[in-house]
């Protein structure tokens, strides 16, 4: 592209900035048609918006992706959407309290429980929301599925019970913040950008030692998330070892003696210092 091309689409894209115009590609138009297929957009968007997004796409046949794909066996679908998603999404943008009834696990009901939504969360592996809220009687952040609420109402409270609650929660979430270091075997250096796609959701630091041609990744991440990061170094497997954080090297161990044992293997499996 020459300069004279690059000034022009740049000045295009400005004008189009400054009018609140959005460009949208043929791919994305295809991925929106195909996302208004879904039964789920009729509880994602309001009748109003689903019709205009729709009115949006007719007409274009380069759009049409029914014919010449074929969807593979898959694991049932629970949730894609939950009806109580757009309601708490608006709570929280109101940083607004909330009066929640739910159940817990062994089937007790909880109700009229005094809350501050924090964060609405999406589990990839259990394909369930999740809301994460702050007990304002028991000053403690509880994690709840969404399917499991069985009544919620918004709560107002002031600004500065508002702020006072998210500094909370910020002091409770860094005291549980851990931190372990894992690097990249150097036969597997050209394989940095999937490594780190793979750890792309945590808090991480890349190091280079010039001297050793080795990467160190320093992942900082909540102790309950522990269990997602030994999943994706099993993934990894002999890419990258894990050299500072005892937890994730124990919990190693233990799935690579409980591997060898299916085999017949009994030894301890070696530990590269």
């Amino acid at each position: 592209m020459n300069p004279f091309e690059k000034i022009f689409n740049y000045q295009v894209m400005s004008r189009l900035h400054e009018t609140g115009t959005l460009a949208v590609t043929s791919h994305e138009r295809t991925w929106l048609k195909a996302m208004l297929e879904h039964p789920a957009s009729g509880q994602a968007f309001t009748p109003e918006t689903l019709e205009k997004l729709q009115s949006m796409l007719q007409g274009d046949p380069a759009l049409d992706m029914k014919e010449g794909f074929g969807e593979k066996a898959k694991s049932r679908e629970h949730q894609v959407y939950h009806p109580l998603l757009r309601s708490l999404r608006r709570i929280m943008l109101r940083k607004s309290g909330i009066l929640i009834n739910h159940r817990i696990r062994d089937g007790r009901m909880f109700e009229e429980q005094p809350g501050f939504p924090f964060k609405l969360e999406y589990s990839m592996v259990k394909r369930e929301w999740y809301l994460i809220w702050y007990h304002l009687r028991y000053r403690a952040l509880m994690n709840t599925k969404l399917q499991h609420i069985v009544e919620l109402a918004e709560q107002p409270v002031s600004a500065e019970e508002a702020a006072a609650v998210e500094t909370d929660i910020n002091h409770m979430l860094e005291a549980r913040k851990e931190s372990a270091v894992i690097e990249v075997v150097r036969e597997y250096n050209n394989e940095l950008s999937r490594i780190l796609y793979a750890f792309s959701c945590f808090e991480k630091q890349v190091g280079y030692d010039d001297a050793a041609d080795c990467y160190t990744i320093r992942l900082t991440f909540l102790g309950d998330e522990s269990e997602y990061i030994l999943s994706k170094l099993r993934f990894l497997g002999k890419r990258v070892r894990v050299v500072e954080g005892d937890k994730l090297k124990r919990r190693m161990r233990e799935s690579a003696a409980k591997a060898l044992s299916r085999y017949g293997v009994t030894e301890e499996p070696q530990v590269v210092p």
